[in-house]
C-alpha cells in the first residue's frame, strides 16, 4: 500500500454486480506518478474495473476514494480523471481539434485560451495536421493519439486506459509504448490500463494485479509477476508451469 499522502485513487473493499456478472470485494490503492496494469482473461470484468474506477458506476457497497473523497460526492468536472475507450470514441460530428477541445468546453474555459491548449497538445502528439479532420477519416493510431489528446488536456490527476494496444499493429504499438511513457514524465499523472497482454504489463507498470472472474488474485509488483507465489488458476492464466 502507498503512503496515504501519495495515494490517487483507492478502491475500499468495493464489489459490484452488472447482470449476472459481479466484480468481487477488493481493496488496493494506486500512487502518483504510478502506472498499474490490470491483466485478465475476456470477460474476466477488467473493463468494468476501470469504469468502477472511473466514477461511471457507483459501488454496491465500499467506496472509491479519489484524493481521499468518495467518488460519489463528486461532480463530473471534479473527477479530473482521463478515460480512453477501447473504441476511442470520438464523436464523428466533431473534427479533431473541437474533440480535443471537448473538456475544456465543459469547464467553460475561454475561447483562444482553449485554441492555444489545443494547438499545444495536438503538436505535443503531431497531429496538427489533422485538427481539422474528421475521425472518419483518420487511421486507428490517428484517432488514438486524439483521444488521448482529448483525455489529457484537462490534466488529469488519473488517466485510465481499457486495452489502449490491442487494436494496433507491431510497430504503431510500440510507438504508443513511447508515448504513454512521455505521458508519464510530461503530465506527472497516475496512469491505470487493462490489458490480457502480459508483455505490455510488464513492459509498462510499475505493479500488476490479476483480475480473474471478477476476483483480483493480487497486485504485485512487475518484476515479480511470475515469481509471486500465485494459487493454481493464475498459475495455469499466466502459463507457469512449475
Amino acid at each position: 500500500m502507498q503512503p496515504e499522502a501519495d495515494i490517487i485513487l483507492e478502491i475500499r473493499d468495493v464489489s459490484l454486480t452488472r447482470g449476472a456478472f459481479h466484480l468481487q470485494p477488493m481493496r488496493f490503492a494506486i500512487g502518483a506518478d504510478e502506472v498499474l496494469a490490470i491483466i485478465g482473461q475476456t470477460g474476466s470484468g477488467k473493463t468494468m474495473l476501470l469504469e468502477l474506477m472511473a466514477g461511471f458506476h457507483p459501488p454496491d457497497a465500499g467506496a472509491v476514494l479519489l484524493n481521499g473523497r468518495d467518488m460519489r460526492e463528486l461532480a463530473l468536472h471534479e473527477r479530473k480523471i482521463g478515460y480512453l475507450y477501447q473504441e476511442y470514441c470520438l464523436f464523428p460530428h466533431m473534427t479533431a481539434a473541437e474533440n480535443i477541445a471537448y473538456g475544456l468546453r465543459m469547464k467553460k474555459v475561454d475561447g483562444a485560451a482553449c485554441r492555444e491548449r489545443v494547438h499545444e497538445i495536438a503538436k505535443q502528439f503531431g497531429i496538427c495536421h489533422l485538427l481539422t479532420q474528421y475521425p472518419s477519416t483518420l487511421s486507428g493510431g490517428e484517432q488514438q493519439r486524439t483521444a488521448l489528446a482529448r483525455a489529457l488536456i484537462t490534466h488529469p490527476l488519473l488517466l485510465l486506459l481499457d486495452e489502449p494496444f490491442s487494436a494496433l499493429d507491431p510497430v504503431t504499438k510500440e510507438s504508443m509504448y513511447e508515448m504513454i511513457r512521455r505521458i508519464r514524465a510530461e503530465y506527472h499523472c497516475a496512469i491505470a490500463f487493462v490489458t490480457h497482454d502480459f508483455h505490455e504489463a510488464a513492459e509498462l507498470a510499475d505493479r500488476v494485479g490479476i483480475l480473474l472472474h471478477g476476483t483480483m488474485q493480487a497486485i504485485v509488483p512487475a518484476k515479480e509477476l511470475f515469481t509471486h507465489p500465485w494459487n493454481e488458476a493464475t498459475k495455469k492464466f499466466l502459463g507457469i508451469t512449475k
